[in-house]
């Protein structure tokens, strides 16, 4: 699928197969303990109706630096011309994190998306789970 793009650094896949492209920052910064910043990509896209693009956490960056992004997926609609931004937090609660020009930062995965057709109802037709919530499914943690 084509997408239009005006970036000064096109997303790139790391490997084939790759889901998500390599966005990378616009600018240099400075991420303190628990600071969240919004961060540049100069990345603007054209989708396809149809489609729709979420911008995700690298896992290199959360597992190695504990850095994330708050909204995540953060969601790009077919219909938005904008700048892509990353909203990056800091999880680690003792190092700061430097990010410079041209670090990857997040990245982009481009699906199809379907859209619902909301049918108001008086009640639902049952299921198995029924209207159980957050841990409602059960847990078989160890015995150990």
């Amino acid at each position: 699928m084509d997408v239009l793009i005006i970036a000064p650094d096109v997303p790139a896949y790391a490997h084939p197969g790759d889901a998500g492209a390599d966005l990378v920052s616009t600018e240099a910064l400075r991420l303190e303990p628990g600071q969240r910043a919004l961060v540049g990509t100069g990345v603007r896209i054209a989708l396809p109706d149809g489609y729709v693009a979420f911008v995700v956490p690298r896992s290199g960056l959360a597992t190695k630096h504990g850095i994330t992004i708050v909204n995540s997926p953060g969601t790009v609609d077919a219909g938005y011309r904008g700048e892509i931004k990353a909203t990056l937090l800091n999880t680690d609660a003792e190092q700061a994190y430097d990010i410079g020009v041209g670090d990857r930062i997040a990245q982009l995965i481009v699906m199809p998306v379907s859209r619902a057709n909301f049918i108001p109802v008086d009640v639902l037709p049952e299921s198995v789970r029924g209207d159980g919530g957050f841990g409602s499914t059960g847990y078989q943690g160890s015995t150990a």
